[in-house]
């Protein structure tokens, strides 16, 4: 990826836009055009992002190793891990505290079953990739550097 393209994916993350998923077409008789629905994924918030930590790291695979799998190696670890991919995913749909608890698993169901495979696929490759503490890290090195609780030392 080039420095532009993770730039603007890091812009996009922090002012929250989100990621729109088609969930259903609904036709309705006295319309010409079917109505869409759509799930809204957004950035989680800590908690959610730490939910999402755990069960990405449950599946003991990278982002690299998912891009370089085979066909045939993408629908086995689907197989064993598919329930899991459709609860990151809602988790980023549901991303508070008791929405995550309580409404998580009923969207993970509904994405399982109603939302086309390869939207879900795509939805979780773009989480994956900004999962990770590396935009942590310069907000912690900025932060022990002007700690201002840290002691100095005079010059006495």
């Amino acid at each position: 990826m080039n420095d532009s393209h993770i730039e603007k994916e890091a812009a996009e993350a922090l002012l929250d836009v989100g990621v729109s998923v088609p969930f259903k077409e609904v036709r309705l008789p006295w319309r010409k055009e079917p109505i869409r629905l759509r799930f809204r994924m957004g950035r989680p918030r800590l908690g959610g992002q730490i939910r999402i930590a755990r069960l990405f790291a449950g599946m003991n695979v990278t982002h690299a190793e998912l891009e370089a799998m085979t066909e045939s190696e993408r629908l086995a670890w689907l197989a064993e891990h598919g329930r899991t991919v459709s609860r990151i995913v809602a988790l980023t749909i549901c991303r508070g505290k008791w929405s995550g608890l309580l409404l998580s698993g009923v969207v993970a169901w509904l994405l399982r079953w109603w939302v086309d495979d390869v939207w879900l696929e795509g939805a979780f490759r773009r989480w994956t990739l900004l999962l990770g503490t590396r935009g942590f890290e310069s907000i912690i090195a900025l932060s022990a550097a002007t700690n201002p609780l840290k002691p100095t030392i005079a010059s006495h």
